[in-house]
């Protein structure tokens, strides 16, 4: 039995708005938490969203089932803010925390005895783990965003992003490197 994407892109395909409604339902916040965590903005994660579900909707026709859809939409979703990226120039602002609206992907673990010392210490530590991930070079990234962020296996990320698993692993091994040096430079 096809998963319930595949059962959903096939009825889409011969014209079901419900079931492409679904898929949308089903992917809109994975998208956009990833989109977010990419792009750092919220218009542009939006934007992202928006434009990733135009292409699965233009594209049903040539989605293979024998691929997870998954796969298929977030490698979708992951090119388009790749290229946004590229296309950007560095934006330098001294008001940075204002586009964040209190959403931090990088939450740690929940405490129950919080203080307003431990939370200013928890907020400054996601700031800066925040900053380091920003820093790192696109092909870089992404797979960290994907794989900490998104929680994709290797496999998956190499399918995503069309790479092999080998330099996957070097690019989350170099990722890592590159983040640890940022964040212990800061500290």
């Amino acid at each position: 039995m096809k998963p319930i994407e595949t059962r959903l892109a096939r009825l889409a395909r011969k014209g079901d708005q419900r079931a492409f409604a679904e898929i949308v339902e089903l992917y809109k916040d994975k998208l956009y938490h990833l989109a977010y965590r990419m792009m750092n903005n919220r218009q542009e994660a939006e934007d992202v969203v928006q434009e990733s579900f135009l292409r699965v909707f233009k594209n049903l026709d040539r989605y293979d089932e024998n691929q997870k859809f998954s796969t298929w939409i977030y490698r979708i979703a992951t090119n388009l803010c790749i290229d946004r990226l590229r296309k950007r120039r560095p934006v330098y602002s001294l008001d940075a925390e204002t586009d964040h609206e209190g959403l931090d992907g990088y939450s740690m673990l929940p405490s129950d005895d919080r203080t307003p010392e431990s939370e200013l210490l928890l907020s400054e530590t996601q700031k800066l783990i925040r900053d380091a991930v920003e820093t790192l070079p696109v092909k870089y990234k992404s797979i960290m965003i994907l794989r900490y962020l998104q929680d994709l296996s290797l496999q998956e990320i190499s399918e995503v992003l069309d790479l092999p698993v080998t330099t996957v692993k070097t690019r989350v091994h170099r990722g890592r490197e590159y983040m640890r040096k940022k964040l212990e430079s800061k500290l």
